[in-house]
């Protein structure tokens, strides 16, 4: 079982109730769901199928938002949920009824958060599998960094937490180290590398395939340490230290 679930496991089925429950039920008018999708689940929420179809849903219509669903996003898509052979039809239908429109998105975001409020560090994998589909096609556009923002301001992240994971993603003009890094400009030599070893073991992926995170999401993972290493010995040359 990986971070993202699986359609055909145990889980609360049309319990689960909001919107990740209606999309459940549109579902239901596509395919014979199993009598185990129904049934309660103990696992944690990153591994149930609420968590699935809200990342489906989020997925899609950020793909979206720019007015043009592409084939690279959507294969980029369902790299990043790891689908097994036997649920990728139902994958498929989730991901074409929830593009539609980017309306209601924002309460899928809600939703999610509150099934992972325990669980911050999913919810940043989230935002960042987001990023991943969105630089799919090569280009993130202005519509979707806007669809990013208000996901991430749902989510609970912080415009400066925000801030700090899309400077690791979108490269616009000159990289602003601290930014990337998390910290102010004016921090002593020593809070740079604090920041910079935490930033290392928090995003390493090594860190994330202990979590049981997909491979597309372990090579954003890999671009991410790329960036926040840059970072560190972009200051370390200009602040001369060891």
């Amino acid at each position: 079982m990986t971070i993202w679930g699986k359609l055909g496991g145990a889980a609360a089925g049309f319990a689960i109730g909001g919107p990740i429950g209606a999309l459940l039920g549109a579902l239901a008018g596509h395919f014979i769901l199993d009598e185990g999708l129904l049934a309660p689940d103990q696992r944690p929420p990153r591994e149930t199928i609420a968590f699935t179809i809200g990342l489906v849903a989020l997925a899609a219509k950020m793909a979206k938002a720019d007015g043009v669903v592409t084939r690279d996003e959507k294969a980029a898509f369902l790299r990043l949920v790891e689908v097994a052979p036997g649920d990728e039809a139902r994958i498929v239908a989730l991901f074409d009824l929830a593009k539609q429109s980017v309306a209601g998105f924002d309460a899928y975001a809600r939703q999610l958060r509150d099934l992972l409020k325990d669980e911050p560090k999913v919810l940043e994998d989230l935002i960042d599998g987001l990023f991943g589909i969105a630089k799919a096609d090569g280009a993130v556009h202005e519509a979707e960094l806007a669809y990013l923002s208000e996901v991430a301001r749902i989510l609970g992240f912080s415009d400066n937490a925000y801030a700090q994971i899309r400077a690791r993603h979108v490269v616009e003009g000159s990289i602003d180290p601290y930014r990337i890094l998390g910290i102010p400009p004016d921090v002593p030599d020593e809070a740079i590398k604090t920041a910079w070893r935490s930033l290392v073991r928090e995003h390493h992926p090594d860190r994330l395939i202990g979590r049981g995170v997909p491979a597309e999401l372990v090579s954003i993972a890999t671009a991410k340490m790329a960036a926040i290493n840059e970072a560190y010995e972009a200051l370390r040359r200009a602040r001369g230290f060891a």
